[in-house]
């Protein structure tokens, strides 16, 4: 994923008065897989109490993109290092067979909350929880951790 803070666009709407909208590309994903064939998209808004550590090791049967709006989020998925997703910044999942560690609060102090779209194949639920043994055997997939 790919953040570029400026790039703006500007929309001009002949004929309304007022300033037009001022559109910010927050981030892009450059060769995201594409959604299962017949994904259902569903967009949530999950609200993070003060030090939650949110879902346990899961994974996605689609790609989920999110928007972290308010506090800070601890996130680590598969093969990536951890790290902390800020307020005003987005991450992106691939779904499928990778796991998803962390998505909790990163703040002991206060609420945290994102916005997440996902792409869910047919059938299937939108978070499935990895078993420990799985886990297990897989742990050498999971970035060193400091």
């Amino acid at each position: 994923m790919s953040t570029d803070h400026a790039s703006a666009h500007h929309i001009d709407n002949p004929g309304k008065s007022g300033p037009p909208p001022r559109i910010d590309t927050v981030a892009t994903v450059p060769g995201a897989p594409p959604a299962p064939e017949g994904a259902e998209a569903m967009t949530i808004l999950v609200t993070l109490p003060p030090d939650s550590p949110g879902a346990p090791p899961h994974r996605h049967s689609g790609p989920a993109y999110g928007y972290v709006v308010k506090g800070a989020i601890d996130f680590e998925l598969e093969g990536e290092p951890a790290r902390v997703v800020q307020a005003g910044e987005a991450f992106w999942e691939p779904g499928g067979d990778v796991i998803h560690y962390q998505d909790g609060n990163h703040l002991a102090g206060e609420e945290s909350a994102f916005v997440v779209t996902m792409f869910c194949a047919p059938g299937q639920p939108m978070l499935t929880v990895v078993d420990p043994e799985e886990l297990e055997a897989r742990r050498d997939r999971r970035a060193p951790r400091s």
